[in-house]
C-alpha cells in the first residue's frame, strides 16, 4: 500500500514555497479543493511559516488565516485536515472549525499545557523532530549521531504524549528534514528512516521543496526546481515505510506512487 499524501496549503504571505499565492482565504480554500482533485488523501493547512528565519505570528493573526480556510474546505469536503501549528489555542480554534490533526513541529513541547490539550481535544497529532526554533535552528546544528537522536527524541515524546493522554494510535511521527539540520543530516535522516518507522508508529516525512535538495542539486536555487528531488524523497520514503508524504506537488507525487506500488 502507497503512504498517503498530505497536500500542503500555506496562508502566509511569507512561505518558502509559494511566496504567499494562498494567502487571501479564498484563493486558500480553491487551491485546497484543487490539491483533493489531484488527489491528496488529506490536506496540511498553516497559517505560520516555519522555513528557516521565519517570523513568529500571534495567534490572533493565525487563528485568523487558517480558520475560515478550515470552514470553508470542511463545508466542501470530508477529507481529513491537518494543521500546521504550535500553540493549542489556536488548535482549539481550528477542531472547532472542522480540523482532525494536530500537526506541530514543537512535538507538543511548545507551550507546557499542549500535551494535555491534545488529549482533550481527541486529535490525532503528528510530533515532528526539531531543534532550535524557526528563526535560528539553522544556525550550525551540530549532531554525534542525527538519525540516533532523532529517533530517541521522537520516541521520548510520543510517550510523554501518551502519558498526559493522548492515544498511542493517534501519534504520527516527523524526523523534521530541514528543521534544524544540515543537508548531510537530512539526507542521513533519509537513508534511515526505517529506524523511526520502527518505533511502531506512523510516520509523516516532508521532504518537498526544501532546501536540503539543493546540496545534491546545486542548480535548483527555487523551491519550484525542486520537483525531481522531492519526488525521489517520497519515493524513498515509500520504500522504508513511511505512512504519508507531505507534498505541495500533489499529481506529481500520486503519480508517483502509484507507480511505485503498481511495480512491488
Amino acid at each position: 500500500m502507497r503512504p498517503l499524501v498530505m497536500g500542503v496549503v500555506n496562508v502566509t504571505p511569507d512561505s518558502f514555497s509559494d511566496g504567499g499565492r494562498f494567502f487571501g482565504p479564498q484563493a486558500a480554500i480553491d487551491q485546497a479543493l484543487r490539491l483533493l482533485d489531484h488527489g491528496a488523501d488529506l490536506l496540511d493547512i498553516g497559517g505560520e511559516a516555519t522555513r528557516p528565519g521565519a517570523a513568529p505570528v500571534s495567534a490572533e493573526d493565525e487563528i485568523a488565516r487558517i480558520a475560515p480556510v478550515i470552514e470553508g474546505v470542511r463545508r466542501a469536503s470530508a477529507a481529513p485536515i491537518s494543521v500546521d501549528t504550535m500553540k493549542p489555542q489556536v488548535m482549539r480554534v481550528a477542531m472547532a472549525a472542522g480540523a482532525d490533526i494536530w500537526n506541530d513541529v514543537t512535538a507538543l513541547t511548545w507551550a507546557s499545557d499542549s500535551p494535555v490539550v491534545a488529549a482533550e481535544l481527541g486529535c490525532q497529532v503528528i510530533l515532528m523532530h526539531m531543534r532550535g526554533e524557526p528563526a535560528t535552528m539553522q544556525d550550525q546544528p551540530v549532531y554525534a549521531d542525527v538519525a540516533g537522536e532523532v529517533t530517541a527524541y521522537l520516541a521520548a515524546c510520543a510517550q510523554a504524549a501518551i502519558a498526559a493522554g493522548v492515544a498511542r494510535e493517534a501519534i504520527w511521527l516527523d524526523p523534521g528534514i530541514g528543521f534544524g539540520k544540515t543537508a548531510e543530516h537530512s539526507l542521513n535522516l533519509l537513508a534511515n528512516l526505517d529506524r523511526i518507522v520502527a518505533l511502531g508508529f506512523r510516520t509523516v516525512l516532508c521532504v518537498s521543496r526544501k532546501r536540503f535538495i539543493r546540496a545534491v542539486d546545486p542548480t535548483a536555487e527555487a523551491a519550484a526546481d525542486r520537483l525531481g528531488g522531492s519526488i525521489a524523497g517520497a519515493l524513498i520514503g515509500a520504500q522504508a515505510g513511511v505512512s504519508a508524504v507531505r507534498a505541495h506537488d500533489v499529481r506529481e507525487t500520486v503519480q508517483a506512487l502509484k507507480l511505485w506500488t503498481a511495480a512491488r
